[in-house]
């Protein structure tokens, strides 16, 4: 059963920085495409960032340059470092697998407010 923690989300002012981390267990990030996603009140769950087997990034247009996936295979976990936050990004934070749903966990909280 595969299982997905995330954690290290907060309040934090604009321009600051958050890293959030998410515990996988039940698959290897090293043999499987992962991805942060986000959900926002009132809006539909979207995909942030996303990592391939070959280590190749991806990013929402409006994080790029700002935001930064990694895994650590020794770990087995997914990583996401956000620099310069905006109050835009406010949102539950979530990883899963990039097209293979697995049951959500619980998200991390992301709040960027002055």
């Amino acid at each position: 059963q595969v299982q997905l923690v995330e954690s290290g989300g907060g309040l934090v002012q604009p321009g600051g920085s958050l890293r959030l981390s998410c515990a996988v267990s039940g698959i290897s990030v090293r043999w499987n495409p992962m991805a942060w996603y986000r959900q926002a009140p009132g809006y539909e769950r979207e995909l942030v960032a996303s990592i391939t087997l070959s280590g190749d990034t991806n990013y929402k247009d409006s994080v790029k340059e700002r935001f930064t996936i990694s895994t650590d295979n020794t770990k087995n976990t997914v990583s996401l470092q956000m620099n310069s936050l905006k109050p835009e990004d406010t949102a539950v934070y979530y990883c899963n697998h990039l097209t293979i749903y697995y049951k959500w966990g619980q998200g991390t909280q992301v709040t960027v407010s002055s």
